[in-house]
């Protein structure tokens, strides 16, 4: 027994040397110079929900989860049988406002004909009235028929006014029409990647029914929370990079593009040094949206990682923290 004591005692300090030795490489050698501050965080992903104006049937759905699309890519169509025989009807009406246009001008041109032959009618009854050959009666009754012909008129051309806003309004009913079928097919609205296909084909959505949800890769951010004694040596805009923990080897360059103007969490009424760092600011730094479409097979939401930041305009990043990031893949 005496001869196992000596050897557990060995045995202990070579184990807490090694332990105090694994916790130095960790953690000793990524101590940071001074003026350069670390928070941890995780990445979020702009997310895209992918919506119907109107309500419909699925008649395609042409992406699964985790297809790449890019700006404009069909993501799904929906069912437009009524909306085809909507817009046939609004077409037919456009027809029959114009025929009722050219009958219009048809029956203006009559009138406007009559309204000659009365004015004619008039000055040869004037002119026979004054040489005593015909009756005053007769001069106003072709001043009456005059004033009906001007009045026809009038009516004539009222009614080509009513066709044409009749066909206007037939034609816009089809505009709009075909501004609900072209809605019927939906498109991505920028470049990313399909996170959940929420419905399938013969599928009867709301209107405002989503039917996918993508994420947008050129929108890709960390949020970490710092103290009041550290937020203010942050300014906006300034660089940053991000570590991963999925990925340790690499730094990505980063930029702080927010910086909250509040505390998150409220203070107490009296306040210690150590309770003033309950004080936490947002910031939020982002990603250059080129450098994520190089590298927009890597990006994934939900990874956590680590944001070293600048708290000195003077300071420098140190070695470990130089931007290294992977071979791009080749497209």
């Amino acid at each position: 027994m005496r001869k196992l004591v000596p050897f557990i005692a060995i045995t202990t300090l070579v184990i807490a040397a090694a332990a105090g030795w694994y916790a130095w490489s960790i953690y000793g050698s990524q101590r940071l110079p001074a003026g350069v501050t670390v928070a941890n965080g995780r990445i979020e992903v702009e997310r895209i929900d992918i919506s119907t104006k109107l309500a419909g049937r699925v008649a395609e759905i042409g992406v699964k989860e985790g297809d790449l699309v890019a700006a404009d890519d069909v993501v799904a169509i929906l069912d437009t049988t009524d909306l085809l025989a909507q817009r046939a009807a609004a077409r037919a009406a456009v027809a029959r406002a114009t025929a009722g246009i050219a009958k219009a001008k048809t029956d203006v041109a009559s009138a406007a004909a009559n309204l000659g032959l009365a004015d004619a009618e008039l000055r040869r009854s004037s002119e026979l009235l004054e040489k005593a050959v015909s009756p005053q009666s007769l001069v106003d009754q072709r001043k009456a028929q005059r004033d009906v012909a001007v009045a026809t008129v009038a009516a004539a051309n009222a009614a080509v006014d009513d066709a044409m806003a009749a066909r206007d309004a037939a034609s816009a009913q089809v505009d709009m029409i075909q501004v609900n079928i072209d809605d019927m097919t939906l498109r991505a609205p920028t470049a990313g990647r399909i996170e959940y296909k929420l419905v399938n084909r013969g599928e009867v959505i709301a209107s405002g029914g989503k039917v996918a949800t993508m994420l947008d890769l050129t929108d890709v951010t960390m949020t970490v929370f710092l103290p009041t004694r550290l937020v203010g040596r942050v300014n906006l805009n300034a660089p940053a990079r991000l570590v991963l923990d999925a990925a340790s080897e690499w730094v990505i360059p980063a930029t702080v593009s927010f910086v909250s103007a509040e505390a998150q969490f409220t203070p107490k009424s009296v306040e210690t040094a150590d309770e003033r760092d309950k004080l936490m600011y947002r910031i939020k730094v982002k990603i250059d949206p080129s450098l994520l479409e190089t590298y927009r097979d890597y990006v994934k939401s939900g990874l956590t990682g680590n944001v070293y930041l600048l708290t000195d305009q003077a300071a420098t990043w140190p070695e470990n923290l130089a931007i290294h990031l992977p071979r791009a893949a080749a497209k």
